[in-house]
């Protein structure tokens, strides 16, 4: 595993961190010492001297005795460990046409990866400067296959190739920038045939160069779905305030203010191109951008931490919850209060003003946990001035003390509990309104069809179900980071490539969204048809640039009641709702897809009388396998 490195961690609201690059190092306890003075974190230097050129096949050089580089009794290991990040000679080109400059530097190149393994950088540069990086991907990934050695490869690549960048532009001016994406595509290839050849290594990171040009919002979209570590940011892209300080216009503050959420580290390279001030100075503008960055909502705050961690999604049907999984579902501030609102508007509905001393709806709690719903319906008939008889049928037998405690000590006789599965119970009523949270993060698969229906014979011909309505969606993403989550979460005793076959529940946070969710499988209440909760369900996304597909993210959106709404699809998201994060299908194989084409997705919800399970795959522009057929990696119990 990855070993925490002292300075690779920037929390929310704490320090940017951020590193002095430079190209020679006379002294490097001197160098080091003069960067930490300015506030850096780390130095980001040459290994070996720039200008010492090897020669490992022939010339005068090649029997030279004198040491490669400076002794690393220079710094502690500590130091060495922590404070430097290593670069590597400009010289070296592990792919030249020229068969001897090729080998030649391919030899250097080991040297140097062997020499900073021997140091304990925490980190390495490597630059790409041009399509065809194939030896030096083997090169790299060979190195990373043998030894024991922890170090992180930054792979910097420039957002837009220096051929590319065009001097008829106005600096930083969005209206003239081509959105024709031939030549913004340039450098995002590089990088995907480069950690395509490393076969996506986690130790293979992205080092964004940024320059004083952007490319469009759509590829920058793109970039911040890859697995950055390090933005390289040169003092020439840097503009001057009227007080004669570094700053940075309006659409690169957005890129920083995006690159902060990712925590990425900063390399200022360059000299100091505003003498009148020390070169701090560019490390206090990114300080201050970091201090006035939007403050996150209350779901950033509630789901920091569990970025990009995969969970199992909760069978509550299967297994009883914990007591701990009910407290932090019952702290959603926006959920219960739908909730509240939606038993208010159906209580108004069914008992007019005239009734409403007489008349006494029978409501049940379907899976009434530890009693939220159970007080958000008894809320709701106080604010409406209803009168309401309640049922809570809860199957966990320990959420049943705390329910049982509950009517002991507050809802006295206007509430029974029932301790019983809602499937099998026998209701001595029927119900006019039954009430229900039995959703996961893609509607249906903590089984509230099933549920549902097998409750639904308790209620009234003309009675209502909240929810009455939930649509599972799905979307195309992209994201190296997901990927290696998933594939590094195989099991010993599993098939390789079952942890592919299941979905995951996830704060989706490092990744790019190819095309907005489209809607997948609906459930109606009460399901007044056949009985059949098989779906199938064939999506088509349109592409707009070059991408690579890793699997899909699923939402829902439910319809409490008429007009009152709980959503998680990011377009309709209820305000402040953390209750759901989104759900994840991911692809055993990334699929390439080019601009203009199409992704077909196909999705089934299959059933047995014992389980339910999901199946996909993706036709086009592409065939994939079928994921879990039969249910073989992945089944809800019933």
């Amino acid at each position: 595993p990855d070993r925490p490195l002292l300075w690779l961690k920037m929390a929310a609201g704490t320090r940017v961190s951020s590193g002095r690059e430079v190209n020679s190092v006379p002294d490097v306890g001197e160098s080091l010492g003069s960067a930490g003075g300015q506030g850096f974190d780390f130095l980001c230097m040459p290994i070996v001297h720039p200008r010492f050129r090897r020669e490992f096949c022939s010339g005068p050089a090649k029997e030279r005795p004198a040491a490669l580089t400076r002794s690393d009794l220079l710094l502690s290991g500590r130091d060495w460990n922590t404070l430097i990040v290593g670069k590597l000679s400009p010289w070296i080109q592990a792919d030249s046409e020229d068969e001897q400059v090729r080998m030649n530097s391919q030899e250097a190149l080991l040297q140097e990866l062997n020499f900073a393994a021997y140091l304990g950088v925490p980190a390495f540069l490597l630059p790409l400067r041009q399509m065809n990086n194939s030896n030096l991907a083997r090169v790299l990934i060979n190195h990373l296959l043998t030894g024991h050695h922890s170090t992180v490869f930054w792979i910097r690549v420039p957002l837009i190739s220096w051929e590319d960048m065009r001097e008829d532009l106005v600096e930083n001016d969005p209206v003239l920038r081509s959105e024709d994406c031939s030549e913004e595509e340039t450098t995002w290839l590089w990088w995907h045939h480069f950690r395509s050849l490393c076969d996506y290594n986690k130790r293979i990171a992205l080092a964004l160069e940024v320059g004083p040009d952007l490319p469009s919002d759509a590829i920058i979209d793109r970039w911040v779905g890859e697995p950055i570590k390090a933005a390289v940011l040169p003092t020439s892209i840097f503009l001057t305030n009227k007080k004669g300080f570094p700053v940075l216009s309006k659409v690169h503050q957005n890129l920083i203010y995006r690159l902060f959420k990712l925590e990425v580290q900063f390399v200022i390279t360059g000299s100091n191109r505003h003498s009148e001030k020390e070169f701090r100075s560019y490390l206090q503008y990114l300080e201050y951008l970091n201090q006035h960055r939007p403050p996150p909502n209350s779901y950033e705050t509630f789901a920091k931490g569990y970025e990009d961690y995969l969970q199992c999604p909760l069978q509550p049907l299967m297994d009883n919850l914990e007591s701990q999984t009910y407290e932090i579902f019952e702290k959603d501030p926006i959920k219960y209060s739908q909730y509240q609102q939606a038993v208010y508007k159906c209580l108004l509905d069914r008992i007019p003003e005239s009734e409403k001393d007489t008349n006494v709806q029978v409501l049940m709690v379907l899976g009434a946990g530890r009693g939220p719903l159970v007080n958000a319906s008894l809320r709701a008939a106080r604010q409406a001035d209803r009168k309401i008889k309640v049922y809570a049928i809860e199957k966990n037998i320990n959420a049943v003390v705390t329910l049982q405690n509950w009517k002991y000590e507050e809802w006295g006789d206007q509430v029974t509990v029932v301790s019983c599965d809602m499937r099998d119970w026998q209701a001595p009523v029927k119900a006019d309104i039954i009430v229900s949270e039995l959703l996961g993060s893609f509607g249906d698969n903590e089984l509230s069809p099933e549920c549902l229906d097998g409750a639904q014979r308790f209620l009234k011909e003309d009675g209502i179900s909240i929810p009455s309505e939930y649509t599972s969606f799905l979307a195309p993403i992209s994201s190296s980071k997901l990927y290696n989550e998933v594939r590094a979460s195989r099991e010993k005793d599993r098939d390789p490539e079952a942890q592919f076959e299941m979905p995951y529940v996830v704060r989706l946070h490092n990744f790019h969204q190819l095309d907005a969710p489209q809607p997948c499988f609906t459930f109606t209440h009460p399901n007044r048809g056949v009985f059949n909760n098989n779906r199938y369900k064939c999506l088509e996304y349109d592409i707009k640039l070059n991408t690579v597909l890793h699997g899909f993210a699923g939402y829902f959106e439910t319809i409490l009641y008429k007009d009152v709404m709980l959503s998680i699809r990011p377009e309709t998201h209820s305000p402040g709702m953390y209750s759901w994060f989104p759900i994840l299908f991911p692809l055993k194989q990334p699929i390439p897809v080019k601009a203009g084409e199409t992704v077909c997705a196909r999705f089934w919800r299959c059933a047995n009388p014992k389980k339910v399970w999901y199946e996909w795959a993706v036709t086009s522009p592409e065939c994939s396998a079928i994921h879990n057929p039969t249910g073989r990696s992945y089944t809800i119990g019933l």
